[in-house]
């Protein structure tokens, strides 16, 4: 079993401010140390694209040139812990249904199931 964070990804065929990957209409990134380094640009895109937002006032105006403009859409420290908690709580409230799915169908066996609460350092939510 894997568990490894991976972007969304969907192609952007016009897209020229930095180097890129080739890209299917529509995929996934997992995100480690072994990304080529045009998948890395590839990422940083996705995660700028899909933030673009009008900035708030405390973040001043938004840069006018075109990289600036683009890259205003970046994920802020704050931002990112935001998203590991959120997949930790994902995990963690998947572990409670595992658990009692595994009491149900693998009843011998629901201790090994539930052990991925412990490896993980996680409990269940409740």
């Amino acid at each position: 079993m894997v568990m490894q964070p991976v972007l969304e990804i969907s192609a952007a065929d016009d897209f020229a401010l930095w180097p890129v990957g080739e890209q299917e209409s529509y995929g996934y990134l997992a995100l480690n140390r072994e990304l080529a380094p045009a998948e890395v640009g590839t990422a940083i895109r996705q995660i700028a694209d899909c933030n673009d937002f009008e900035p708030e006032a405390e973040h001043g105006p938004c840069p006018t040139d075109p990289l600036g403009t683009f890259l205003h859409g970046l994920l802020s420290i704050d931002q990112v812990r935001k998203l590991v908690a959120r997949a930790q709580q994902d995990v963690q409230d998947f572990l409670s249904p595992a658990g009692t799915w595994a009491e149900q169908h693998l009843p011998a066996q629901a201790a090994a199931v539930t052990a991925l609460a412990r490896a993980l350092d996680l409990a269940p939510a409740r």
